[in-house]
C-alpha cells in the first residue's frame, strides 16, 4: 500500500472542494478553490493549498474563514471518507499562479532589455 497517502490526499481534495464550494456559509470565505492536498507519509497532517480570487485582504479573510471552519471540515472528511484518524488540516494560500505571472513579467522585461540574447 505505498500509494495510500497520495490516494487519500486526492480523495480529501475532492471532498474539501465540494465542502468549500457548497457547504460553508462563512461570509469571510470568498471565491476559493482547493488546488492541492499534500499528506505527510504518516498521514497525521494534511497541507491544503487554496487559491483565492481577490486582493491580499480577500485572501487573508478567506484563509481565516477556512481556519475557523477547520473543525467542521475535519469532522466531515472523517465521516465522508470513513477515517478512524483524521489528519490535522493546515490551510495555506497557493501562490503558484502569482509567482508564475511575476516570473513571466521578469522574463519579458529581460527580453526587452537584451534582445540580442533571444533565440530565433
Amino acid at each position: 500500500m505505498p500509494h495510500r497517502p497520495e490516494r487519500l490526499a486526492e480523495m480529501m481534495r475532492d471532498e474539501l472542494t465540494e465542502l468549500v464550494e457548497g457547504e460553508l456559509a462563512d461570509p469571510r470565505i470568498g471565491l476559493a478553490a482547493v488546488t492541492e492536498v499534500n499528506l505527510a507519509p504518516e498521514m497525521r497532517v494534511a497541507h491544503i493549498f487554496v487559491s483565492v480570487v481577490g486582493d491580499d485582504t480577500e485572501q487573508r479573510r478567506t484563509l481565516a474563514g477556512l481556519i475557523a471552519a477547520r473543525g467542521f471540515l475535519r469532522s466531515q472528511i472523517g465521516s465522508r471518507l470513513q477515517l478512524r484518524k483524521v489528519p490535522e488540516l493546515r490551510f495555506e494560500l497557493d501562490q503558484r499562479e502569482e509567482r508564475a505571472a511575476r516570473l513571466d513579467k521578469l522574463l519579458a522585461r529581460s527580453r526587452k532589455r537584451h534582445p540580442e540574447n533571444q533565440e530565433s
